[in-house]
């Protein structure tokens, strides 16, 4: 039997998403190239790992066994590397952070000094979907999750990180009420905070799309207007390409904050990590987000 640890991860993560489509995604590989490892890693077995029913891929009893066997030989490769590292005189670990998608203009400000000052710690940095984002935090497959709205279905801790303000923008100073709102998918906290702002009677919803950059992108061709968080989009308002646009009761503040599982036994890296975005939260802010502290916000008129 000749497998090695990547065919290992191919086959732990396509168990876990059932999936390999999901999987590849993860792992941010192409289908086929996953799909290759995996055959690769199914025929040293004489007994099936998956099958697929009706399209649909199911993971065989003796395939949970076997990723119970590789989710522990992959650990113990993890504890070799990390324990060589120790022996050089590295703090040493790995941290894992699932982030929101408008969280990957924040948290790299709060991780670069503290994998700068721990050289022996590996990041893993998934930036998803909040809905993701929340499922990966339930199942306790993170560290730290980065979202703006705090899950009410789980009990966490957290850790404030800095303001999120959202507001009316389009690909002029003027609205024109002709063109329609673009919103983001159902289950983004960005999505949320819109819906709840325009209210049932106000809505008039004909574009939805599933990131804030394709919601950018759409803005400045002028398909409509959207309600967006305001640290995305420091160049198009530089350039001019997009225009906040005044309007009653906006900006609309949320806040970007650190959660982790309440009764989570955080690991010695993950403690660390907290511990430093407690001490220097307040010059990482400082340092790094002045334009966005400074920037004047609009008179509050009524679009």
């Amino acid at each position: 039997m000749n497998y090695t640890l990547h065919q290992l991860r191919v086959f732990l993560e396509v168990v876990r998403q059932k999936s390999i489509t999901r999987a590849a995604r993860k792992m941010h590989m192409t289908q086929p190239a996953l799909s290759i490892q995996l055959k690769n890693f199914q025929l040293q077995f004489d007994i099936p790992l998956t099958e697929v029913v009706g399209k649909k891929l199911y993971v065989t009893d003796f395939g949970q066994s076997i990723a119970e066997l590789a989710e522990n030989v992959l650990k113990e490769a993890d504890a070799i590397k990390y324990k060589t590292k120790e022996y050089n005189g590295l703090f040493t670990g790995q941290l894992k952070i699932s982030s929101a998608s408008t969280g990957k203009y924040v948290i790299p400000y709060f991780l670069s000094g503290f994998l700068q000052e721990h050289t022996g710690v590996d990041l893993i940095l998934d930036v998803t979907s909040k809905t993701q984002v929340v499922n990966s935090l339930k199942n306790n497959e993170i560290d730290f999750a980065v979202v703006s709205v705090v899950p009410n279905d789980v009990a966490i801790r957290e850790e404030l990180l800095l303001e999120n303000r959202l507001y009316l923008v389009g690909n002029t100073e003027h609205f024109d009420k002709d063109r329609p709102l673009i919103f983001r998918e159902t289950g983004s906290a960005t999505r949320l905070a819109m819906d709840r702002y325009l209210g049932a009677g106000k809505r008039r919803k004909r574009i939805e799309l599933t990131s804030n950059e394709a919601i950018k992108q759409a803005v400045i061709a002028g398909l409509g207007y959207s309600i967006i968080p305001l640290i995305g989009i420091k160049s198009e308002l530089t350039s001019k390409e997009l225009h906040i646009i005044p309007a009653k009761s906006l900006p609309i503040a949320t806040a970007w904050r650190l959660v982790w599982l309440k009764n989570k036994k955080l690991s010695p890296v993950a403690q660390a990590y907290l511990s430093y975005v407690q001490s220097n939260k307040g010059q990482i802010i400082h340092n790094s987000f002045q334009w966005y502290l400074n920037f004047d916000k609009p008179d509050d008129r009524k679009s």
